[in-house]
Parts: C-alpha cells; sequence; structure tokens
C-alpha cells in the first residue's frame, strides 16, 4: 500500500455511496468518474468526497480499491448502460405484470462491465420472484440481482426536493438512515400535520432529528410546557417557548399576555403539568 493512500468516497446511481482507497497515488479531485473494484468485476461513479473528511464516514472492513480514472470511453459506456437501463425497466414491469407479483418496480441498475443487473422494488410482504429472475437472467444473460427496499431508499434513489426548496437530504449527502419519531415535531413545537412534517417518500422529515437535541437542550431551562404559573399574583399557562429570542409566552387566565425569560418565570411558583 502506498504511504500516501488515500480514502476516497464515491457515489454511484441512485446516491448509493461507498468508500474506497486510491493505493496508486492517482490524484482523485471531487466530480471525477473513477473505475472502482466491484464485488465481481469493475464499476463505474464519481468522486463525491476527498480527503480526511472520508475517514471520518468509513465503517469497519476492508476497503476496496479505484482502479484508475475513468476515459472518454468508460464515459461512453456509461451512458449506453443508461439506455440500456431504461429498455430493462420496461422490460421487468412487463414480466412483473406476466408473473402477476405484487411489487413496485423503482430502479434498474447495470453494473459498469455488465457484470450484474440489480432490479431494485419495494412491496408490502415478501415476493416469491424466483421465476422472474430466471426469466431475467435468460434474457440479459448476466448475473441478476432483485433487491427489496423501503420507502425511503425509494424516494433517495428518486430523488427530488423537499418542502425546504433543497435537494432532499437523502439524495445530497445521509448515507444511513436514523429513526425520526413525532415526539421530535412535539418537542420543535410544530403542528402534527402529515403534509407539514413529511418527506416525499411519506415518512418523517428526516430533518426532524437535526435541531432536536438542541431543542431539548434549551427547553431544560424552561419549565415544562403547559406548566401553570403564579406570577406576582398573577396565575397563567406557558404555552409557548421561543427559542430564538429564549422566553416564554405566558397566557393568564384574567387576560393578557407576556414573554418571559427561564430566569423570570422560576421566580413565579411552578404548578408542573402531569
Amino acid at each position: 500500500m502506498a504511504k500516501n493512500s488515500k480514502l476516497v468516497e464515491v457515489v454511484f446511481k441512485g446516491e448509493r455511496r461507498a468508500i474506497y482507497r486510491d493505493r496508486n497515488d492517482l490524484e482523485i479531485a471531487e466530480g471525477e468518474y473513477v473505475i472502482v473494484e466491484a464485488e465481481r468485476g469493475q464499476d463505474l461513479g464519481k468522486a463525491s468526497l476527498v480527503g480526511s473528511l472520508v475517514r471520518l464516514k468509513r465503517g469497519k472492513g476492508e476497503t476496496r480499491s479505484i482502479i484508475r480514472k475513468a476515459v472518454e470511453h468508460d464515459l461512453e459506456i456509461m451512458e449506453k448502460n443508461k439506455e440500456k437501463e431504461k429498455a430493462a425497466f420496461k422490460t421487468c414491469k412487463e414480466k412483473i405484470k406476466e408473473y402477476k407479483l405484487d411489487m413496485k418496480l423503482v430502479d434498474v441498475e447495470i453494473q459498469f462491465d455488465g457484470s450484474k443487473i440489480t432490479f431494485y422494488f419495494t412491496a408490502a410482504q415478501r415476493v416469491d420472484f424466483r421465476e422472474l429472475v430466471k426469466d431475467l437472467a435468460s434474457i440479459y444473460r448476466t448475473r441478476i440481482e432483485l433487491r427489496q427496499i423501503g420507502v425511503r431508499d425509494e424516494s433517495k434513489r428518486i430523488s427530488g426536493y423537499g418542502i425546504c426548496g433543497r435537494k432532499q437530504c437523502c439524495s445530497a449527502f445521509l448515507t444511513e438512515f436514523e429513526q425520526i419519531t413525532t415526539q421530535m415535531a412535539k418537542d420543535q413545537q410544530l403542528a402534527l400535520n402529515p403534509s407539514k412534517i413529511s418527506g416525499n417518500c411519506g415518512r418523517l422529515l428526516c430533518c426532524l432529528r437535526y435541531e432536536d437535541e438542541a431543542y431539548l437542550e434549551i427547553f431544560r431551562d424552561f419549565p415544562p410546557l403547559g406548566s401553570r404559573i403564579t406570577l406576582n399574583g398573577k396565575r397563567g399557562i406557558l404555552n409557548y417557548i421561543n427559542i430564538f429570542q429564549n422566553k416564554g409566552l405566558l397566557h393568564y387566565e384574567d387576560g393578557g399576555q407576556e414573554w418571559l425569560t427561564p430566569e423570570e418565570l422560576k421566580k413565579g411558583t411552578v404548578e408542573n403539568v402531569t
């Protein structure tokens, strides 16, 4: 192994990402296409991240190598594979209909050297697609893989834009899906409106997790939301916390409201909600 061997994150079709090692000191820059080792054969992808940050994302296990930089002929093969993928998608959909399988075809990915074709699909339950695989193998004369994925993986492969106007997080940079809960939306005082807190996949927005810990840390300085607080002889309920102004909104029972800091709220008598 070269002393200055570097790690490079490579992205493939459908935002599939993996870490490879530049053992030949190729001086790869972000955005360059490279030929890499695959499980069987070779694949082509684009360098998406180069340098020390890749080391932080690397998992355990042996890292495959980058063989060389892609040349013009390689990119021509990539474009031809894209056309073949469209045809294979149409063929597979027809076969699924023919075999009356309860599955939805999402995407087709042909490995650069043509040694494998992967068909991605979603389904409500397990599907017996053995006959379908045999049929596809007889048509394409190569290794066929049918891979069942979830709706979040489907959204990642298809890509798109979120309600924020930016590219979906899963398609832009996320490498793993973490658990998202409605409690996170509650913590951030968001209305539990599915159309507002759900992504294109129909699941809760991944970004709900990003600031959840920050909200919880700020809320620790305040009495719990819904607390009854008696302050200066007036009794009210803490209905809202503005984390940007670091103030809570106290609605008084006799009318009126007031924005108060955590310190000011703690001067009153707090009756926590049960």
